[in-house]
């Protein structure tokens, strides 16, 4: 029976990577760091990066592939996205080698060491992005970020796990007061955009409706948001729809720039 774990590394506008592993596989969801930032990170596990099973790819955007390219020249590692994330980043990562580069189906299942995958599809401005799913035969564990909407076919696909990585990535007001461009502000907002306080409290809602016990709040926007005010949002809607935060779920915010721990849950 594999326990599946999952630690954020950085989750921002500014930068976001995951670690998602059982004792026997190593993920690394996105990799939107520097090489040495993530050396640093992974030493805190007492891992190296050559010590990774796989890197995968939610979408092209810079915060989550501006490591890809030293990174797996550096430690030959394999990467896996869409055929459209592929498309977009073969210029901006010529040194990952041809052998390194896997293509990838939404709702296409697929294993990595011990860890089953599925990818599913997101509402983002990106070529063809994608969030995960991943489940070993005792746990389960999933990642939404970068999104506008949330579907019912993502919550079909991640209902059922135990903890979940959600997309908290702005308050409405300060979004709509800060010093943004109107064009950059709507979007934000928008279906191809990223997911408010309120559409993450929501949904986190829905997904304790459906099983799961964590809720990670990650890509909180550090100029349109804060982590104390995401959690308390979220906290407020969960109770109202009747579940005890710290009983019947647990929440935290990601850090944007240092790995966060988690306590496990028994």
């Amino acid at each position: 029976m594999s326990r599946l774990d999952l630690c954020v590394l950085r989750s921002s506008s500014k930068g976001n990577s995951a670690l998602i592993f059982t004792q026997n596989s190593k993920i690394l969801l996105d990799c939107g760091i520097s090489c040495k930032a993530l050396e640093e990170s992974l030493a805190l596990f007492s891992l190296s990066p050559q010590d990774l099973t796989a890197i995968l790819i939610t979408h092209e955007h810079t915060d989550h592939t501006k490591g890809v390219n030293i990174i797996s020249k550096k430690y030959n590692l394999p990467i896996f996205a869409t055929d459209g994330t592929w498309k977009c980043l073969k210029r901006a990562c010529p040194n990952v080698a041809p052998q390194n580069i896997h293509t990838i189906c939404e709702n296409e299942v697929f294993l990595l060491g011990d860890i089953s995958v599925t990818p599913f599809p997101l509402s983002h401005d990106a070529a063809q992005p994608v969030g995960y799913s991943f489940e070993t035969d005792a746990d389960k564990i999933s990642a939404v970020t970068d999104t506008g909407v949330i579907t019912d076919h993502i919550l079909n696909v991640v209902k059922g796990s135990r903890t979940i990585l959600l997309e908290s990535n702005y308050d409405l007001s300060m979004l709509e007061a800060g010093s943004y461009p109107y064009d950059l502000k709507r979007r934000i907002k928008s279906e191809i955009g990223h997911l408010s306080n309120d559409d993450a409290a929501l949904t986190a809602s829905c997904l304790a409706r459906l099983g799961t016990r964590e809720i990670i709040l990650g890509h909180i926007s550090p100029e349109n948001n804060y982590p104390d005010l995401a959690l308390k949002n979220t906290a407020l809607c969960l109770e109202g729809h009747g579940f005890s935060v710290g009983k019947d779920i647990f929440l935290h915010t990601a850090s944007k720039d240092s790995v966060t721990f988690y306590q496990p849950l028994t």
